[in-house]
């Protein structure tokens, strides 16, 4: 399944969703299916753990992290032992 970026037409919320084919995802916060797919963000470039590890936590700190549960949240926050 594709993982794509899309922003809310009805409430403004981006975030993104693994969408099967033929699916239509709907807005976590408003629920609303009215949404526009965006540009994705790129990943840094590069296989140093810190760096991926402090794109994570801007990510989440601007956000873009705020459709995962907490727990789920917290293991991408953690590092690689729960990748």
């Amino acid at each position: 399944m594709p993982l794509y970026d899309y922003r809310c037409s009805a409430c403004g919320h981006p975030f993104e969703a693994l969408v099967r084919h033929g699916a239509t995802p709907a807005c976590p916060r408003c629920a609303s299916t009215e949404l526009e797919k965006t540009v994705s963000l790129v990943a840094p470039l590069g296989k140093i753990e810190a760096i991926r590890l402090s794109n994570r936590r801007a990510a989440a700190a601007q956000g873009h992290l705020d459709h995962y549960s907490p727990s789920d949240k917290a293991k991408l926050l953690q590092g690689k032992k729960n990748i």
